[in-house]
């Protein structure tokens, strides 16, 4: 069990200094005061490097929660991006459709005069001139039943082959760095 010496009048501010031993590592000193006296401007100096040491840690300290607030920030933008997506994939799979929808296929997103909205395999340019609805874009539905905007498709699609070739390329025992060339 450690123990500690509690100087009753000791204020939390005040250096405390290390005890004196007159016979380090066994061997007797031959004047302990010359060894223990100190210059006033000795005291200052201590004073100058614990209130530079406290400094360091405080800045130190600062910039390691610094980079958890940044993480902290990110995560929440990442959390609304995923919420956002969810409620906007939750309101596609309501929209009216009289077929099955199957994954991997491209659906065409309509709204009626009512306000209902629905889904067709009919794309704008097949209904030539006579277009009955108005036209709100174009989504593919996803293996994992998620909706991808047409516009973002290629970027996702992209992004997907990277990935792909980053799991095939771990598989065959390929290095790390090489894998991790996603902009390539």
């Amino acid at each position: 069990m450690k123990r500690r010496l509690v100087d009753p009048n000791h204020k939390p501010e005040e250096a405390i200094l290390v005890e004196r031993n007159p016979a380090p590592l066994g061997h007797q000193l031959l004047n302990p005061y010359a060894v223990g006296k100190h210059s006033q401007s000795d005291l200052v100096t201590l004073a100058l490097e614990i209130e530079k040491a406290d400094s360091y840690v405080r800045s130190t300290t600062t910039g390691k929660l610094q980079v958890i607030v940044d993480q902290v920030r990110f995560l929440k933008s990442q959390a609304e991006s995923i919420l956002k997506d969810a409620q906007n994939n939750a309101n596609l799979h309501r929209a009216a459709c009289n077929f099955q929808k199957k994954p991997g296929h491209l659906y065409f997103l309509y709204r009626r005069p009512s306000g209902q909205e629905y889904f067709s395999m009919l794309s704008p340019e097949e209904w030539s001139s006579s277009m009955p609805h108005e036209f709100l874009g174009a989504y593919y539905l996803e293996h994992d039943m998620s909706w991808t905007a047409a516009a973002d498709f290629t970027a996702r699609h992209r992004d997907l082959s990277a990935i792909d070739q980053i799991i095939s390329g771990y598989e065959s025992g390929s290095k790390v760095d090489n894998l991790m060339c996603i902009d390539n």
